[in-house]
């Protein structure tokens, strides 16, 4: 962990992450980014405790491993997050992540602002990274992931 005051914290973001796409059918989608886009997949897993199976996509040849990516979200269950929110709203943009470098204290700071944060310590993500999530309704109708990358890793 970083030593941050929140004093110190001006830049919370270190750069754009990702953007999530819920999708119902991960298979699916993977072939559609790959076959239609050209995107290559850079990861894939399934997230128990987030209630998903997930692909981390990218465009280009793959080389460039600190750019954004793309993260297709599909639902173990209909009940998981995922599988509500594509109930609700249908397929499409479920949220913006944004990679930070020490998730406890932007946190701290961002609850400082007045911010209301989904957790009250941060989940495992992708690849072992942590997350937390801003509140939609205190970031403009977006749901704003921040992501920790696990330490030792690649942006991704």
């Amino acid at each position: 962990m970083c030593a941050m005051s929140l004093s110190d914290v001006q830049h919370l973001f270190t750069a754009i992450d990702h953007v999530g796409i819920a999708v119902p059918d991960l298979d699916e989608a993977i072939a559609f980014y790959t076959g239609t886009y050209g995107m290559t997949v850079a990861h894939e897993e399934t997230n128990e405790e987030q209630g998903v199976r997930e692909a981390m996509v990218r465009p280009g040849s793959g080389d460039d491993t600190a750019g954004p990516m793309i993260q297709l979200l599909a639902p173990l269950s209909p009940d998981s997050t995922i599988g509500k929110f594509i109930d609700r709203n249908g397929p499409g943009l479920q949220q913006l992540a944004y990679r930070v470098e020490d998730i406890d204290a932007v946190s701290a700071t961002l609850r400082e602002r007045g911010l209301r944060l989904l957790y009250d310590v941060p989940k495992r993500g992708t690849s072992n990274s942590r997350v937390n999530f801003i509140h939609p309704k205190d970031a403009g109708g977006v749901l704003v992931e921040l992501v920790e990358p696990a330490r030792g890793a690649a942006a991704h």
